[in-house]
């Protein structure tokens, strides 16, 4: 049964910093001091590099699921790591940033962070069309003495609230941050954690949560049972939302794909981009930043007379790890791992980085991102109709930054 409410998108990116040996105790009576004002990166640098990740990262785990649905929140997964690297030092902080495809010689850390706290600052402004929040948490072994200034940069920076929690007392501690999770994801993540181990000395987490509605609705009467083409030999029935309208588009014929960009009431959009038959894999391998920007200067409205897109709901939950290892973030994972930012010695690693995601897409609306209206254009003499009956991919960007926040494959609309 349809619930009457939009259907929301959220993301959750969760980063499991565990724990290996005892923590030595810092003195409790640091004074903080005040954050000094840093230049930031600019946003286009900043959108630029969380575009090379997203599409790195996608392509990683496209290979690694190559027959299955791929949703997952770029943005929530470089918070959380950019989050992290703020207790990274030496060669730790540089395989972080640059795993982030940051160039450290023309950006210094400190622009980064400064970045992505300016980029925390817009997503959470206040809008009447657009549900959006984003957010970062520790959840601290109550024992551990953090270092004042770890403390401070990740609450001016990252805005991060901290909890102490007692991770031996594992179930708790699971009950905890699950709790958090589903609160601030509107019930959408119930399980991120199945277990913690008791061991572990910290987690930091990032949230994000997201809800519009189309600008031109599709209407549900119109909604029908149809053919989705999975692969050559597998088809199954979905239900198909259709609707007429003028909306930006745009057919790459280099790269053999029809693009589509549907637009949300806060102006925010979701691009849709669908291969020619047999170039999904051809297509995957060209997702570099350039691309999208050759996309997004190239779609111009275009009277559609029928656009036919799937309905449907999905969701994945990945642990990061060697996914990451293969982006070049690496020592971070192992013995050798310089967090002493965080307590002041080496003695702690990254044990677990997890990401859950959920995306809906119904008649009412879905998650937005990226700008264009409407425009009114002649009619053109041809008919045009698009058909989303096979495998597509699916792009949120936030128009504000021109961040990815979602970044998907739809292989089956009929596996949640």
């Amino acid at each position: 049964m349809r619930a009457e409410r939009v259907s929301p998108l959220l993301v959750l990116g969760l980063l499991l910093a565990g724990l290996c040996s005892s923590v030595h105790c810092l003195p409790e009576n640091v004074v903080v001091k005040d954050q000094d004002r840093r230049a930031r990166v600019d946003d286009h640098t900043l959108a630029s590099s969380n575009t090379d990740f997203a599409f790195s990262l996608y392509k990683q785990l496209a290979l690694k699921n190559p027959n299955k649905n791929v949703i997952f929140s770029p943005l929530s997964v470089s918070i959380a790591l950019a989050f992290l690297s703020l207790g990274a030092r030496g060669s730790t902080l540089t395989e972080i940033l640059e795993g982030l495809k940051f160039n450290l010689t023309e950006t210094p850390e400190t622009e980064i962070h400064q970045g992505f706290q300016h980029l925390l600052q817009t997503l959470n402004r206040p809008s009447n069309e657009l549900q959006l929040s984003v957010g970062n948490a520790m959840f601290v072994q109550e024992e551990l003495k953090l270092l004042d200034k770890f403390i401070e940069d990740a609450r001016v920076l990252y805005s991060s609230e901290a909890f102490p929690t007692e991770f031996k007392d594992s179930n708790a501690a699971v009950e905890l941050i699950n709790d958090y999770v589903k609160n601030k994801t509107q019930g959408k993540i119930e399980d991120l954690f199945k277990n913690i181990d008791p061991f572990t000395k910290l987690i930091l987490v990032n949230y994000i949560y997201f809800k519009a509605r189309w600008e031109i609705p599709f209407d549900p009467k119109r909604t029908e049972q149809a053919e989705f083409h999975v692969s050559e030999n597998e088809t199954v029935r979905v239900p198909m939302m259709n609707i007429g309208l003028v909306t930006p588009y745009f057919w790459d014929e280099e790269l053999g794909c029809t693009l589509v960009e549907l637009t949300y009431t806060s102006n925010d959009s979701a691009l849709f981009i669908l291969p020619d038959e047999g170039k999904m894999q051809d297509l995957e391998a060209k997702l570099i930043p350039e691309t999208l920007t050759r996309w997004r200067n190239s779609l111009k409205p275009r009277l559609i007379h029928t656009l036919y897109l799937p309905k449907f709901s999905i969701s994945s939950d990945y642990n990061l790890e060697d996914t990451l290892s293969e982006l070049s973030i690496q020592k971070v994972f192992t013995s050798e791992a310089d967090l002493s930012g965080i307590t002041g010695v080496r003695n702690v690693k990254v044990s677990q980085v997890v990401h859950s995601a959920v995306l809906d897409v119904d008649e009412e609306g879905t998650e937005g991102a990226a700008a264009t209206g409407v425009q009114i254009i002649p009619l053109s003499s041809l008919t045009t109709i698009v058909r989303f009956n096979r495998p597509f991919l699916i792009a949120i960007v936030l128009k504000d930054t021109q961040s990815i926040i979602f970044l998907g494959k739809v292989t089956n609309p009929s596996q949640a």
